[in-house]
């Protein structure tokens, strides 16, 4: 149930920035005048909640060991109550679609997506997918696609993760034993496979193509991921793949800017200061104005700090930067009624202490997501 409720005395983040004054939500929108009780928010920072545009952290939850992989509905559960608890009121599942198996595999995608769909209509936190797919999969493509489509999934990411010059070099790929061990294969078999896809990429381009021009004729939004060269980012966005996720070059991203693709980069690269692969730093992409979101990729509570990281580095102030992890994603999403504290828009909101800067109140469309410590009781007062 949506509530009727007045905040009072917090620190407000406006579309045109911080200030004082009164926030009203009713019938799970702002509203545009006071209304219902008074809630005092003296000490506390009222924001738009988080929109997360991709975020992979909620697969601990659904094998939380090696071969229990059949945790997912209560492992949904948790994830949509960690979303809530670091200020999430839109998350993006980035679930693999891979030829590499075990949580990566399809067979382990379908069940997520089913998962996914049963839970999403009974919790606050509004749960998306997206479909991670591995552009060497070639034979699973049809049924790729017709996951997209029985289960309404609005966003198609495009990976390749094969490394392609060891193999061409006759040379074994890093990390071989771990990743099979992941896949349920033996080293001997996993190695096979990769040098089965890899000798069949010329086949690639084409696949890639016929699908994204299927998908892009049913409104799917489509990205690509980790792009380093200019040629690459463009020939993505000629087959109607506009975003860029993550790219790993400064050029990459200039290429995205250049031709008005949006730029979602990784908020822990933001937090860390550096990528932990060795790519171009997030810090410099954003303070070169080259990002549109910043996504938890696989950590949640990164969001929130990747913003008071660019704040106290004086590369944005704080609106700018929240903006980053709720107006801005929202708009790469097509979702124009989140984002940003206007009458009329989703009452998704996030209540921190001012001082510790602790999420300690969520509400998604108006229904309490999260609540805890003194603003609990103010509240239950």
């Amino acid at each position: 149930m949506t509530l009727e409720l007045t905040f009072e005395g917090a620190q407000v983040l406006w579309p045109d920035g911080a200030g004082p004054g009164a926030l009203a939500i009713a019938g799970g929108m702002i509203a545009d005048g006071p209304t219902g009780r008074s809630v005092d928010l003296s000490g506390y920072i009222l924001a738009p909640g988080l929109v997360d545009v991709h975020g992979d952290g909620f697969e601990r939850h659904m094998a939380p060991r090696r071969g229990a992989l059949r945790e997912a509905s209560n492992g949904m559960v948790a994830t949509a109550a960690e979303l809530a608890a670091n200020g999430i009121t839109t998350a993006v599942l980035a679930q693999f679609f891979s030829w590499e198996g075990g949580m990566r595999g399809p067979d382990f995608a379908e069940h997520v997506f089913e998962i996914l769909t049963g839970v999403a209509a009974t919790v606050p936190t509004d749960l998306k997918l997206q479909l991670r797919m591995e552009i060497n999969l070639l034979d699973e493509y049809g049924r790729a696609e017709a996951a997209v489509e029985r289960y309404g999934i609005p966003y198609v990411v495009f990976n390749d993760h094969l490394p392609h010059e060891r193999l061409a070099a006759g040379r074994k790929p890093p990390r071989l034993t771990g990743q099979a061990l992941k896949s349920g294969r033996s080293p001997e078999r996993h190695l096979a496979l990769m040098q089965a896809l890899h000798a069949r990429r010329d086949e690639v381009p084409q696949a890639v193509s016929g699908m994204a021009q299927r998908l892009r004729a049913r409104g799917v939004l489509m990205g690509s991921h980790d792009d380093r060269t200019v040629e690459g980012r463009d020939g993505w966005r000629a087959l109607g793949v506009g975003i860029s996720e993550f790219p790993e070059t400064v050029a990459a991203a200039q290429a995205a800017r250049a031709g008005g693709d949006p730029i979602v980069l990784g908020a822990p690269n933001v937090v860390r200061g550096a990528s932990h692969a060795g790519n171009v730093s997030a810090l410099e992409l954003v303070e070169a104005g080259l990002c549109d979101a910043l996504a938890s990729d696989y950590h949640y509570p990164a969001m929130r700090q990747a913003v008071w990281r660019l704040v106290e580095l004086g590369i944005c102030d704080l609106g700018s930067a929240w903006n980053l992890i709720s107006h801005g994603p929202a708009r790469l999403l097509g979702l124009e009624d989140r984002g940003q504290l206007s009458p009329g828009l989703r009452a998704d909101l996030v209540l921190l202490t001012r001082d510790s800067h602790r999420v300690e109140g969520v509400f998604a469309a108006g229904v309490p997501s999260y609540l805890t410590g003194a603003l609990a009781a103010r509240l239950l007062r």
